[in-house]
């Protein structure tokens, strides 16, 4: 994957300097970290974190390795990372110190308090297949990826709690069968939409409040202070997926998709309605059961997750109410252009 197009001073910065040998990054990086924008939507903030985060998944071409461990690239991802971790907690309200035998009661609590609009009934009834496809777009940031950002919490839990996220993530991977790992079946849709399937084709046309989305389960992940708030984060996306992922194989089928293009959606249905007991109680119950310190860590990595899928989901629908594409114009400086769809362009 080639490097994606600077949004900004400190994504400019860091994709000239990543082009060359590994070394220490300018000064002025830091001095233009610190702006007034709104942290998670700030382009600038998130195409950098996603750069940065990228050096520990599969990298980028002609960028060398040893970037991945750079101490003033690690410096300065920190520098970010403090800014959007702050925006969070003044973002989303949790217990401070919740009893863990609430935690599972909580997590549903706080699913079904969620009141952001729905982007799968829209999906199912009224959206074309170019707005289809831009959903699918955007959903190609994480689920070219998916299950590895919570990947990362395996080695961090012991006994049950780690028993039953190794039950979940083999799911994910396929059972060790290349054709049924959920990010081979996604290519696959991606395909059928007749849509670049490359990883990261699509990273120069979502919006920060995409990135943001994905951003924060690297975030999560790759922090072990953070561990129970990954898991959170997991349990609503698994408690959340099974009923939106009908609506997504249907609405699809409703365009005219074949069993091929909607498999992605429909193997969700199920595995998902079973994840979601395992994830709810088996991880994060058993989890806290074992570390109650980290009870209130795994609520905020919960309405994170809720919170950012909310502002994703506004975004796209306003555009779309609007009759403007929710992606931006490759090459633009920020989320506010306005006019045709990319995805034409894009299209394979």
């Amino acid at each position: 994957m080639r490097l994606p197009r600077p949004r900004g001073p400190v994504s400019e910065i860091l994709t000239a300097t990543l082009a060359g040998p590994p070394r220490d990054l300018p000064t002025a990086a830091w001095r233009e970290l610190s702006t007034g924008a709104d942290a998670c939507t700030d382009e600038d903030l998130h195409i950098s974190l996603h750069l940065c985060y990228e050096l520990h998944y599969r990298g980028f071409d002609g960028v060398d390795e040893r970037w991945e461990w750079q101490p003033s690239l690690l410096a300065l991802r920190q520098a970010a990372e403090e800014r959007f971790e702050d925006a969070l907690r003044g973002l989303v309200s949790v217990p401070r110190q919740p009893e863990p035998h609430e935690v599972p009661h909580a997590l549903t609590a706080l699913v079904e308090a969620d009141d952001s609009p729905s982007l799968s009934k829209f999906l199912a009834g009224r959206a074309t297949i170019e707005q289809f496809r831009e959903f699918v777009i955007h959903r190609s940031i994480y689920h070219q990826r998916e299950a590895d950002p919570h990947t990362w919490a395996i080695p961090r839990l012991s006994g049950g709690p780690k028993a039953a996220l190794v039950e979940i993530q083999a799911d994910e991977y396929g059972g060790g069968r290349v054709e049924r790992m959920h990010a081979e079946l996604f290519r696959t849709t991606m395909r059928e939409l007749d849509l670049d399937d490359t990883y990261g084709a699509y990273l120069d046309v979502v919006p920060a409040v995409t990135l943001a989305t994905n951003n924060l389960m690297s975030l999560f992940g790759l922090h072990r202070r953070l561990r129970g708030a990954i898991l959170g984060h997991l349990a609503v996306f698994e408690m959340t997926s099974s009923l939106p992922n009908r609506r997504y194989g249907n609405g699809l089928r409703r365009l005219g998709g074949n069993p091929d293009a909607t498999r992605f959606y429909d193997e969700h249905v199920e595995a998902d309605a079973v994840h979601e007991q395992i994830a709810a109680h088996d991880l994060c119950g058993g989890f806290c059961a074992q570390e109650p310190r980290q009870a209130a860590q795994v609520l905020f990595g919960a309405a994170s997750a809720l919170a950012l899928d909310g502002r994703f989901a506004a975004h796209v629908l306003d555009r779309w109410d609007a009759g403007q594409s929710s992606l931006r114009a490759a090459g633009s400086p920020d989320s506010s252009d306005r006019g045709r769809s990319p995805v034409g362009a894009l299209g394979a």
